[in-house]
């Protein structure tokens, strides 16, 4: 369970976030959508450890993440939207390398990496060096590293960008699977069509500001999820001069 208190984030005098509360429960995938600028990386960022929190807390199965780090960190992966990899390595060093981290032992993660490499169709790439991959085969290589260590909690920014369309199957497959074995996963996402259906609750951040969260067929009553988005995020429609 992930579970954000009041969280707010400044840069400089900006307020990027504004007392955001959000929680996503055991086996919800939870999509997170707004804007360019809205504030949704940042949270991210929050939640995975990358920002320092100022101004309340992020509890990653009622343990905070502000004080208890390396506890929060052992049960998420974080899947970011523009793989930064180590491009000198291979992709089963690198694979190794993340295994090694959460301390995943020898059997486990030679079952874990054949799996999910044959499940993407990088086992024949694995010995090639990440600098000669491709944005997609980059991002596949970071999913299955995040997958090796059999994670609870997952949090992922964007992560059908440059995925293939048999790749981007496999990925909702495996957000499933996972929820359905008690896991939670929040995820950003510029694609309406993929929240409305792959997600159960959904929240709008516009401005730094929560606007609508819930279950996703509460959200959206009888619309679309699209139609719902642009009414509530439409400056015109909220009195904001344009």
């Amino acid at each position: 369970m992930i579970e954000i208190v009041d969280f707010s984030k400044f840069y400089g005098e900006k307020k990027a976030v504004d007392g955001l509360d959000l929680k996503i429960e055991n086996g919800d995938i939870y999509g997170f959508i707004g804007h360019n600028g809205a504030g949704k990386t940042t949270t991210i960022k929050a939640i995975t450890g990358i920002h320092k929190i100022e101004h309340g807390d992020i509890l990653i199965d009622g343990v905070s993440i502000k004080t208890h780090p390396t506890e929060c960190k052992r049960t998420m992966a974080y899947i970011p939207d523009s793989p930064d990899l180590y491009e000198y390595l291979t992709a089963r060093r690198f694979i190794n390398f993340i295994c090694d981290v959460y301390g995943i032992g020898a059997n486990e993660r030679k079952e874990r990496i054949e799996k999910y490499s044959a499940l993407f169709g990088m086992t024949a790439n694995l010995d090639d060096k990440i600098g000669t991959y491709s944005h997609g085969m980059k991002q596949k290589a970071a999913i299955i590293a995040a997958l090796c260590h059999d994670p609870k909690n997952i949090v992922m920014d964007e992560p059908f960008v440059g995925l293939d369309p048999k790749a981007a199957h496999t990925v909702k497959e495996l957000m499933r699977e996972i929820c359905a074995q008690g896991g939670c996963i929040f995820f950003s996402t510029h694609v309406l069509e993929v929240a409305e259906k792959l997600c159960n609750k959904i929240a709008i951040i516009k401005e730094g500001k929560l606007i609508e969260s819930g279950p996703i067929d509460e959200v959206r009553g009888n619309s679309s999820l699209e139609d719902i988005f642009l009414e509530l995020t439409d400056d015109a429609s909220n009195g904001e001069s344009l």
